[in-house]
């Protein structure tokens, strides 16, 4: 194969997207940038990943009100959608709570 067989893996990338071949890592880096530009806030933490036929799921953690003591603070759960070229579709706040306190029921916890 020579150089103009070859396509350039940026001819599959969408504009600050990621491409058919993005690994899980670049996408979460997308999710995590986009909804921080969106949102004014900056994720934490991605609680939950998955992919499926119409594109990838997430929940991400974002501090929302930073108070003292640091346990005090608001955080909030945020599921984020997004579309196979790692577009974010929408998102929504799904739990908001004080950083110090944990879940009081867990569904299929103990």
């Amino acid at each position: 194969m020579n150089d103009s067989q070859k396509t350039p893996k940026t001819s599959r990338r969408q504009a600050g997207g990621a491409d058919e071949h993005s690994t899980p890592m670049e996408v979460l880096r997308q999710a995590r940038s986009q909804l921080a530009e969106l949102t004014g806030m900056s994720a934490e933490t991605v609680t939950s990943f998955e992919h499926s036929e119409d594109g990838w799921t997430l929940e991400i953690e974002v501090l929302e009100l930073s108070r003292v003591p640091d346990t005090m603070s608001l955080m909030a759960s945020y599921q984020v959608d997004l579309d196979p070229q790692g577009q974010l579709t929408g998102y929504r706040r799904v739990r908001r709570y004080e950083r110090g306190r944990s879940d009081a029921h867990r569904p299929g916890g103990r």
